[in-house]
């Protein structure tokens, strides 16, 4: 065997993509329409292969509608924990079918760790880490390791942590180099509402009745007219995100945030 076909044969084991490919694709798309950028990426593949991660909660209809325009069959990421409101499942099925996206992908956590770790189910009243950890955090890790990307919903306004987000940046909750794309990051409330009303898109039934932001039953609170929309989300904790958006999770469960990126780029 020759020197040049060993190079051949060698298989790439590197990073998908680089922090320096995020900031490329940020300069490039800068100024960009979102529905535009999502219609470059898809249909050129730009990103490879693409997955969105949807909680098919308040606001998700958006994103959701915007990539069912330019390819329905895009993968759609839902982690069924097990703990949603039932109106969440049943919003999920009736989005499905109005937009025909057709690759819904419930991701559920691993029966024998549930029953190792959170036998009672009640892991969540005393370490709600460990509870997204099982239930959110690992079965997305998983799903994730097949494709090159993800499209998420995370918008500035929601949170103080989500207030300096690009539109391109690196996942960094492993090594794999997977790129993540935020398209409505710089929408406001009333841009999203905007479009809700112009596609006439159905609305979450619990967004009526206080819930801006829409998790898991037990760690989800009403939230007052004027709050962060993410401060009903582990009311009481030191929390802000569950875990599949940060760097990693130590083995006390204690969350790491990935570095942030100038949205300017």
């Amino acid at each position: 065997m020759t020197d040049a076909t060993r190079i051949r044969d060698r298989i790439d084991t590197g990073p998908r993509f680089s922090e320096a490919d995020a900031v490329r694709l940020n300069r490039l798309f800068r100024g960009a329409d979102t529905l535009e950028m999502l219609e470059t990426m898809l249909k050129e593949r730009m990103a490879g292969d693409v997955g969105i991660v949807s909680s098919f909660g308040a606001e998700s209809a958006v994103l959701l509608h915007l990539v069912s325009r330019v390819d329905p069959t895009v993968p759609v990421l839902f982690l069924d924990t097990g703990k949603h409101f039932p109106e969440t499942l049943a919003y999920r099925d009736h989005l499905v079918e109005r937009l025909g996206l057709r690759d819904l992908r419930n991701l559920t956590p691993d029966t024998e760790e549930l029953a190792k770790k959170d036998e009672s189910g009640l892991r969540w009243s005393y370490d709600p880490d460990g509870c997204c950890e099982i239930r959110k955090v690992k079965p997305l890790a998983k799903a994730l390791l097949g494709l090159d990307a993800s499209i998420t919903g995370r918008k500035a306004f929601q949170a103080s942590t989500r207030a300096t987000l690009p539109r391109f940046e690196i996942d960094t909750t492993d090594e794999q180099g997977r790129l993540k794309i935020n398209p409505l990051i710089d929408w406001s409330a009333e841009r999203l509402a905007a479009y809700i009303a112009e596609h006439d898109l159905p609305p979450h039934p619990l967004v009526a009745e206080g819930y801006p932001s829409i998790g898991c039953m037990p760690c989800t609170s009403k939230v007052a007219p004027g709050e962060d929309p993410r401060s009903g989300r582990w009311k009481g904790w030191d929390k802000t995100e569950c875990g599949i958006h940060v760097a990693h999770h130590t083995a006390d469960h204690t969350e790491q945030v990935a570095p942030d990126f100038d949205p300017g780029l």
